[in-house]
């Protein structure tokens, strides 16, 4: 009996040491009265990683109908608890008497059967001043599917460098299409064979991660968290052809227990492009 009851607590230790929460999340938040409306739909895009947790929340009534605010967060493994903090209303478009609350919410992971869920209480203020809205409750399920564009988190400077960026419109080649069976990706660019000084910006989906950078022997890592059931395409966009024409890369993309490794060129009138899927 006891190796069982220690067989148990050992399963429970790897599956919350395990717990990806990376994913889409969708339910109710209510709201106490005088508030705009009882009750929202809720969908939170959450991005997982070292108990680290970073997103896009929609509050919604529809798909015309909306707010869109960033997050981030902290998940404590063992209470299976976690705490999030919207940051700034990104867009919004609400009913001209309501005004949108930027939120904290107080939540708890749970599974039942197959079924996840995140549980609990959501407090905030007014959007621009210090009016604290009437408060609520959230429940919301696991999604295989996003109602709203899963984007790819963007710093603010590497924003405003795509934003001057003059791209040329260029054919893609297809150098690999990958289904992978994690969220947690790891990218690594290094010259191929002489290193002549080729320069590559990177692009997720339409949206900058690497800008200018010279290949070498060390490589440029990038760190990704893909969403389930989402398609991604990764351009290598050459800024220059090197000395020895034309622009070449090793890429060696390591997903969970798999490694794949794939040589790439890109010229002027074509970027190589990598496309994958994560599956869960």
């Amino acid at each position: 009996m006891r190796w069982l009851i220690l067989f148990g607590w050992l399963l429970s230790t790897l599956s919350l040491l395990s717990q990806n929460l990376t994913g889409i999340w969708r339910g109710k938040r209510t709201q106490t009265e005088g508030g705009c409306y009882p009750e929202y739909a809720l969908e939170l895009q959450i991005s997982f990683a070292d108990n680290s947790i970073m997103g896009r929340a929609y509050n919604y009534f529809d798909r015309e109908r909306y707010t869109k605010i960033n997050f981030t967060g902290k998940y404590n493994p063992q209470t299976k608890r976690m705490v999030i903090i919207e940051n700034a209303v990104l867009q919004y478009n609400v009913p001209i008497n309501c005004i949108p609350c930027i939120k904290t919410y107080d939540l708890t992971w749970s599974i039942n059967g197959i079924e996840e869920a995140l549980s609990g209480e959501w407090k905030g203020h007014e959007m621009g001043n210090a009016t604290i809205c009437p408060p609520g409750k959230i429940f919301l399920t696991r999604q295989n599917q996003s109602i709203f564009p899963v984007e790819v988190n963007q710093s603010d400077s590497l924003l405003s460098l795509q934003k001057k960026m003059k791209i040329q419109n260029r054919e893609k080649e297809i150098v690999q299409n990958l289904i992978i069976d994690t969220s947690h990706i790891k990218i690594e660019l290094y010259d191929n064979a002489e290193i002549d000084d080729d320069t590559v910006s990177v692009f997720l989906n339409n949206t900058l991660l690497l800008y200018k950078q010279r290949l070498t022997d060390k490589p440029l890592t990038l760190k990704l968290t893909a969403f389930p059931n989402t398609d991604y395409e990764l351009i290598m966009y050459a800024e220059n052809l090197g000395r020895i024409p034309p622009n070449t890369s090793l890429m060696i993309i390591t997903a969970g227990k798999k490694r794949y490794e794939m040589r790439i060129s890109s010229n002027e009138q074509k970027n190589a492009v990598v496309r994958f899927r994560y599956e869960r």
